[in-house]
């Protein structure tokens, strides 16, 4: 291990051997961090927290830490983050509360941008980006490959499904489905994540059959469940990819962003 001198490491925390810590750093007790992770100077982590193989976290940034709920009264509670992140400069992520599962969870391959803030409770996928100053509230979960726009507030208890977007400043209020892409104080949706999807390299076909799926549930008019009826009969044979946006309408507990 590459620690400098002036690092705090509990004598409990557990760290594999080419883990690198910079200046003034504090580890605490029951933190775990995996292969070929660099830990930069003034960061604090705190336990129970299990941080994976590869991470890069920048200065100042708090991980782990007693979450913000006013229900919390120091129970033991949970963060577990996956490999290949990068958590950048004064970046907060808190641990969970037993009002929940008792545990915030980040998968892995995620960009978290200056500032960004992950609350208590939280469920992020991989291969995600949270822009600078983005935040997600108490019990908030998001899919895979999502971009949460700069200064983007989500609020608690919102789903955010794979493939999404927010544009910058927005207020998400309601359930994103996967795909789509919403903007606004408060968000709106805008259309799906048409650019995202041809840079990944899907067909034309692909393409257009998700966007006929999106017309059917914002542009015709009908209830939420005979839109999913109807694209499960239409669209959903010829188009797997559509399983996702309809998983994600389903599992709406708060409504969807219209």
């Amino acid at each position: 291990m590459n620690i400098h001198p002036t690092a705090i490491i509990d004598s409990t925390a557990q760290l594999a051997d080419d883990v690198i810590v910079g200046a003034y750093t504090i580890i605490g007790a029951n933190v775990e961090i995996g292969a070929g992770s660099h830990i930069g100077p003034h960061v604090v982590i705190n336990g129970t927290s299990k941080i994976g193989r590869n991470n890069r976290i920048f200065q100042f940034a708090s991980v782990g830490e007693d979450c913000q709920d006013k229900k919390y009264k120091g129970e033991h509670t949970f963060l577990e983050i996956g490999d290949n992140n990068v958590i950048r400069e004064n970046c907060t992520i808190h641990r969970g509360t037993t009002q929940d599962h008792s545990i915030t969870r980040i998968g892995s391959n995620n960009l978290f941008m200056v500032n960004t803030h992950i609350a208590h409770d939280c469920i992020v996928g991989n291969d995600c980006i949270f822009a600078n100053n983005a935040g997600l509230a108490g019990h908030v979960k998001v899919g895979n490959s999502v971009i949460v726009g700069g200064n983007t507030g989500v609020h608690q208890f919102c789903q955010i499904g794979d493939y999404a977007m927010t544009g910058g400043a927005s207020l998400v209020l309601k359930d994103i489905p996967a795909y789509v892409m919403v903007f606004g104080n408060p968000a709106q949706a805008t259309g799906m994540n048409f650019e995202g999807m041809r840079r990944r390299g899907w067909s034309s076909e692909t393409i257009g059959l998700l966007k006929r799926a999106y017309k059917i549930v914002y542009r015709q008019g009908l209830t939420l469940e005979v839109a999913i009826q109807q694209i499960e009969q239409d669209i959903l044979p010829s188009c797997p990819e559509a399983s996702f946006f309809i998983d994600s309408l389903k599992s709406s507990t708060r409504g969807i962003t219209r």
